[in-house]
């Protein structure tokens, strides 16, 4: 029977680079794993086909000698150490521990040691709260070790050693030619590497050595945390499972919007008004910070829109003692009424024709009153 061509069971050309490579893979993996695919023989055969391809074309030496000599250069057996291993092992090796796993619970029915996944946790706070930095407590639901088996998967008295490997979890294969011998270890497929067999399921967790649980983790935020930052707190997800180790804890920051303050990194943004006089004469206003209030001297002849800088008013900078800057853009206020007697005085200056046109309104306006 003639063999496809492993550039074609891939779906890439013969000048794809290796993370071309690896990206065809992790998609054609994905969709037809086993574990995605239970009991499917159809999907269970595509796998091997799509794995025996990358391990030749992911692998430079195996790759120069199949494009010279085509499937000739490789025999079955050479392959068949790869056709079991774990969901998560595949994707480990090329680089794809993403830290939210959608496939975290495919593995459950192995009975290998397995890593817990990690766990997201999306925490809304207040400005003045990233101000000043809080102590809280969240409450998050996870997979915790069993009780009832230790994890292990299987009813009090019913795990026994492997006959298959003795308990190493590895099989030996020994493959010799003329010139060399060569000895491969694997995982042991009849109790998927874990030297133990499970002969009947723990009654608890149903043989997955893990029972969900709910748990209070104490979380510090720091001073001057922003927008989608996060804390990783190790060993907060999911518990592993059979001697794995436990998932970490991401706990994803968002800022609530201000009512007053617009937050740019490390700088604040707020807006005022004045009235006129202040505008055209000068003076002192009080506008709010985010830990209280500040004074801002106008200066004569201030236009509408100036904008105000506040040094070390603004938030402060993440694991630093400085702040940034709080920026006060101002909106001078017209009066929307006027007396009779400030009518005449404004259409006597705006038709004033002796006033030099090279001087700002309100410098102008302030002379001719």
């Amino acid at each position: 029977m003639t063999k496809k061509d492993y550039y074609e069971i891939l779906g890439v050309s013969r000048n794809a680079s290796q993370d071309e490579i690896k990206k065809a893979f992790k998609q054609l993996a994905r969709k037809w794993h086993p574990d995605v695919n239970p009991g499917n023989k159809e999907a269970e055969e595509k796998f091997k086909e799509i794995n025996e391809a990358f391990q030749v074309l992911n692998n430079p030496e195996k790759k120069t000698q199949y494009d010279q000599f085509g499937h000739s250069a490789f025999r079955q057996e050479d392959f068949a150490g790869f056709r079991n291993f774990s969901f998560n092992d595949l994707f480990r090796n090329f680089g794809f521990d993403d830290i939210f796993d959608v496939f975290s619970e495919l593995n459950d029915r192995n009975h290998k040691a397995r890593e817990g996944a990690d766990l997201r946790y999306d925490m809304e706070i207040l400005l003045e709260e990233a101000f000043s930095g809080k102590t809280t407590k969240i409450e998050i639901s996870h997979f915790a070790e069993c009780s009832n088996c230790d994890g292990t998967g299987a009813k009090p008295g019913f795990l026994k050693t492997c006959s298959a490997c003795n308990g190493s979890g590895e099989i030996k294969r020994v493959q010799r030619n003329a010139f060399i011998q060569i000895v491969n270890v694997m995982p042991c497929n009849k109790c998927n590497g874990t030297g133990k067999l499970i002969m009947k399921s723990c009654d608890s967790c149903n043989g997955r050595g893990r029972v969900r649980k709910t748990k209070k983790i104490e979380i510090k935020i720091p001073r001057g945390v922003d927008d989608d930052q996060y804390l990783r707190i190790a060993g907060g997800g999911e518990h592993g499972g059979r001697g794995g180790r436990s998932g970490d804890l991401y706990v994803v920051i968002n800022v609530k919007g201000h009512e007053i303050f617009d937050r740019h990194e490390s700088d604040l943004f707020c807006k005022t008004t004045i009235d006129l006089n202040t505008a055209v004469f000068g003076g002192e206003i009080e506008v709010p910070t985010i830990n209280g209030k500040a004074k801002i001297k106008i200066p004569k002849g201030t236009q509408s829109h100036t904008i105000f800088r506040l040094k070390g008013q603004g938030m402060p900078y993440l694991n630093s003692n400085k702040r940034g800057d709080q920026l006060v853009k101002v909106t001078v206020k017209i009066p929307d009424k006027l007396t009779k007697k400030q009518e005449d005085l404004l259409k006597e200056f705006i038709s004033e024709k002796k006033v030099d046109t090279k001087k700002g309104f309100f410098e102008k306006f302030k002379e001719f009153v």
